[in-house]
Order: C-alpha cells, then sequence, then structure tokens
C-alpha cells in the first residue's frame, strides 16, 4: 500500500519518487477507514481538539511495484542566541527579520525558520535559528558572506552576549516539497532541537541509538512534518557531538511525542548511558520576514 499526499498532487513539479511508502503507526490512536473511487481513505484523530484529525489517502498497488524511496543530501545549520535581558519587542523583530531575509540575499539557503525558544534551559538561550543549505560549501561562504556580517554586527550581536553554531549532514526525501521545506505543512508548526554530546567509545551504541530514535519517528507520521539527524562537523561547537531537528505539526503534536512512553523509554534504554550532555529546545514557526531588503 502507497501513499500518495495531498501536498504532492498540488504540486506542480517534482523531482523523483510519486509514490511514498505508508509508514507503520506504533502509535495507537482512534481512526476510521473506507473505500472510495478505488482508494483506501483513513482519517485519523490525535490530540484534544476535533480539527487535528489528518486524512491520508493510499493506492493499493501490487508489491513488485514498490521502488526504494530516493534520497537527497543537505546540509541542516542551527544557531542559537542568548539575547540579552531588556531585549525590546522591537529589537526583537528587527533582529529576527533580518535573520529569516538573508535567506533571498544569498544564494544556496534552502529554507529557514527561527523564533523564540518557549522552553527554559540550563544554558539559559533565548532564540534559534535553522537554516538548510543545498551542500557544504554553500555552508562556508554562508559564514564568510559580507551581507550575514553585516547582519550579525549590526542587528544581532547589539542583542545578543552569545550565539552557538552547530552543523550536520543529512539526508531527506528527494523531492521539492521536503527539500526546499515549502508547502502549507511547512508554514506553521514547531521546531524541536535537540543537540547532543555522546561519548566517544561507544561508536556501536550511539548508532543503535539514533537508528532506534529514528524508527520511533517514524511511528508518528501524522504528527511529525520532517526530521533530521547527523555529526556536528563545526569546529567552534565541538562541545556538542550530534543535531536533531523535528518539525511537528502543532504544539499539542509536539506535547503528545516527547510525553509517548515510547519516546521516553528509548532516552532511559538507548541514550542515558552514552550522553553527556543534552540541550533540548523547541520554538513555534511563524513567519517573520517577507520583504527583501
Amino acid at each position: 500500500m502507497l501513499i500518495q499526499s495531498q501536498c504532492s498532487v498540488l504540486s506542480p513539479i517534482r523531482l523523483t519518487n510519486p509514490h511514498r511508502r505508508l509508514p507503520i503507526i506504533s502509535r495507537r490512536a482512534p481512526f476510521n477507514a473506507c473505500r472510495m473511487n478505488g482508494a483506501v481513505v483513513i482519517s485519523t484523530w490525535l490530540g484534544r481538539k476535533k480539527n487535528r484529525g489528518v486524512t491520508v489517502w493510499a493506492t493499493e498497488e501490487p508489491s513488485s511495484s514498490l521502488s526504494v524511496q530516493k534520497k537527497r543530501k543537505v546540509v541542516d545549520h542551527i544557531c542559537l542566541l542568548k539575547a540579552k535581558e531588556d531585549l525590546s519587542d522591537e529589537e526583537e523583530k528587527d533582529m529576527l527579520d533580518f535573520l529569516y531575509t538573508t535567506q533571498y540575499q544569498m544564494r544556496g539557503i534552502l529554507a529557514v525558520s527561527l523564533g523564540r525558544i518557549l522552553n527554559e534551559n540550563i544554558d539559559k538561550y533565548t532564540h534559534a535559528v535553522y537554516m538548510r543549505f543545498q551542500r557544504k560549501e554553500d555552508m562556508g561562504k554562508f559564514y564568510e558572506n559580507p551581507f550575514y556580517l553585516r547582519v550579525l554586527n549590526e542587528h544581532v550581536l547589539p542583542y545578543c552576549h552569545e550565539l552557538t553554531n552547530v552543523d550536520y549532514e543529512s539526508e531527506v526525501e528527494d523531492d521539492i516539497i521536503p527539500i526546499f521545506r515549502k508547502g502549507e505543512e511547512f508554514n506553521f508548526g514547531v521546531e524541536f532541537v535537540l543537540l547532543l554530546s555522546l561519548i566517544d567509545n561507544a561508536s556501536g551504541r550511539v548508532e543503535e541509538a539514533l537508528v532506534s530514535l529514528e524508527g520511533l519517528i517514524m511511528g508518528f507520521p501524522s504528527i511529525i512534518v520532517q526530521s533530521t539527524r547527523g555529526l556536528n562537523f563545526n569546529p567552534s561547537s565541538k562541545e556538542y557531538t550530534h543535531g536533531v531537528v523535528i518539525r511537528f505539526r502543532s504544539l499539542d503534536a509536539f506535547e503528545i511525542f516527547v510525553g509517548s512512553s515510547e519516546y521516553k523509554e528509548i532516552w532511559k534504554s538507548k541514550f542515558d548511558q552514552i550522553t553527556r550532555k543534552t540541550l533540548s529546545l523547541h520554538f513555534s514557526v511563524d513567519p517573520v520576514g517577507s520583504e527583501t531588503m
């Protein structure tokens, strides 16, 4: 059984993979299924609000037509900021607007999301910026770009007293929507940033833990839009060895996942013994910049 997502039907351009596998839903949730025009329609409800329903259209095809899902390498960038305590709303808007619109001034930036961090954290970070690049070479040019340096010096550093950068290479589905994080699914939601410092002498257990986390994420297809993970290669932030970013459809969806017994069990059984330090943050995704400066 294959999924054909509704957003891909509306997209005028597709790179590859017109059909997608139906992920296994490991979390029990009420749902209804019926057949309509040769397709199976599954409606599932998550959260406490009625409008959290998700409808999936699936078509039945012989198993011989199944193909391996193609992937595309991307580079994800996380920047965490510590803003000064007396930051005004106007200063915050100026800082976030300029950071958001850097994507219109530089080549190689595929997607941007950013916002004020919603949860307290031991390192007292206040804002987070997430960017996606096409290649590592684009990332290198980004850090040296005169426009970005001017944004930092004139619109970020005057308002912040510390920033941390984490960069990692990952893979996403080789299709326009997941690569560029465009479309209705990516216009809103919650970004969950997880930074890990894992011990050096447990490479096998590290990979096992990360694969287990990825498998758990695949079990929540109705509440998770996309996730990436990878080994941090930024030389300025060796405090963290790995980065994970998960986009949830809503705050309710985020709370369902992190509050699930499956998530807690994976941390207890897979991560506790191999983790030196963990930093988890989340922020609401709202478009903040819309015009090129």
